[in-house]
């Protein structure tokens, strides 16, 4: 029989949330009290599911999104997640039907992009998807680190670390994390129900445990950062503690905050050990201790793939460092945003339009979403034969044009 791929019905929620589960290697039990907390979260016009003979075999959705660009602007994106296959039916293109058929509607919607965070990397580089920004963790040895524990509540720039709890996290926190999308690119919005979901409230995904909270106050009062931390409880036989606190979610708008947040961090008492959750890779968190070598690196990953939908408004949403124009001949199989463009930029602005000019650099939509958040090299993309130089030194002006001095962030998975 035919596998059909169509928009999830209300009743049918809950066997769409079980293949979910099973497609992610949960326990296949979903609870009543799940459906009820989530369904009102979730627009079943953009939830897809594959179904055999009635059983839900592979799941799909997505929603509004806004992602920060370089220089503080957004873009409206198509936000994909919860994109499973059952095993019993892998290798049957449900997974091309479905993404086919969110993209288009995203296309006619007017979504300038769409974005998601990849379980497994080789998937969906064949939907025009690049990785656009990239995520690092470290663990940092406290006792190496050489940082004065004296000064971790009252840092020197006059601000001061305070305590807090979640109700105040959930009043504070969204102004704080407005801001970050002004200071790097690949920020995705995070509404409401991000908040709630992040501070304990409704059904998770696995057993809640209250971190800890503390807030940064600049010496004006404004708050520029907060953190959200746990810790463990271990002691070694010699009676010393062991103990590891682990950040499971640190904002901060200025480098006063991130300094500050970190130091108070690595001198918690009975702290040894603090890990990072997921950082931008040029975080200053390593350079900020007097012994860098205390924080190592465990992690290096992509974090937020693109799909460019709308190479016109990608390309002026951002700004640019100098002045400059290039052809971009932009290959895509799918048929959504390929063609040729011209882009001349400046600081003042950027304008983009089609063209018949001849091609300073060539290569698959792909590549695009890597470059147009700046955390890419054209000249190394080059290298690896993912872009085609057809005039000479298109690769360095390219380089100068998109890259940005800050590396993207995206803190969160969807």
């Amino acid at each position: 029989m035919t596998v059909d791929v169509r928009a999830v019905t209300e009743s049918e929620f809950p066997d769409w949330q079980r293949a979910l589960r099973t497609g992610f290697l949960n326990p296949p039990v979903v609870s009543e009290a799940e459906v009820a907390d989530r369904l009102p979260h979730v627009d079943l016009a953009r939830t897809l599911g594959a179904y055999d003979r009635g059983r839900t075999v592979a799941t799909f959705r997505s929603f509004r999104q806004e992602v920060s660009t370089v220089g503080g602007g957004s873009l409206t994106a198509d936000a994909i997640t919860q994109v499973t296959v059952s095993p019993t039916h892998r290798r049957r293109g449900l997974l091309s039907r479905m993404m086919g058929a969110d993209l288009a509607a995203a296309k006619e919607r007017g979504d300038a992009v769409a974005t998601l965070i990849a379980a497994e990397y080789p998937i969906y580089g064949r939907y025009g998807f690049g990785a656009a920004s990239w995520c690092a963790e470290w663990s940092v040895d406290v006792r190496r680190a050489g940082l004065d524990p004296r000064r971790s509540g009252r840092p020197e720039d006059g601000g001061r670390i305070d305590l807090t709890d979640a109700d105040e996290i959930r009043k504070v926190g969204p102004e704080v994390y407005a801001r970050l999308g002004g200071v790097r690119a690949g920020v995705t919005d995070r509404n409401a129900r991000g908040w709630d979901v992040g501070t304990g409230l409704g059904v998770q995904s696995e057993p809640w445990r209250e971190p800890y909270y503390a807030l940064y106050r600049a010496e004006s009062g404004a708050i520029e950062g907060f953190v959200a931390y746990t810790a463990d409880d271990k002691w070694d036989d010699a009676k010393q503690p062991m103990n590891t606190a682990t950040v499971r979610d640190l904002i901060a708008v200025t480098p006063a905050a991130e300094r500050a947040l970190w130091h108070y961090l690595c001198s918690v008492d009975w702290i040894s050990t603090v890990r990072s959750g997921y950082r931008a890779p040029d975080d200053p968190l390593p350079l900020l201790l007097p012994d860098p070598r205390a924080a190592k690196l465990l992690t290096y990953a992509d974090m937020l793939w693109v799909r460019v939908l709308d190479v016109v408004r990608v390309l002026e949403s951002r700004t640019y460092p100098v002045t400059d124009g290039l052809v971009l001949d932009l290959r895509d199989g799918d048929g959504f945003a390929g063609g040729r463009y011209r882009i001349d930029a400046s600081p003042d602005g950027a304008s983009c339009v089609r063209t018949d000019e001849s091609a300073d650099l060539a290569f698959d939509i792909a590549e695009l979403g890597v470059l147009a958040f700046g955390d890419e090299s054209a000249v190394r993309l080059g290298r690896l034969g993912r872009v085609e130089e057809l005039t000479a030194g298109a690769a360095a002006r390219a380089d100068l044009l998109f890259r940005t001095p800050l590396r993207p962030f995206s803190p969160d998975i969807f």
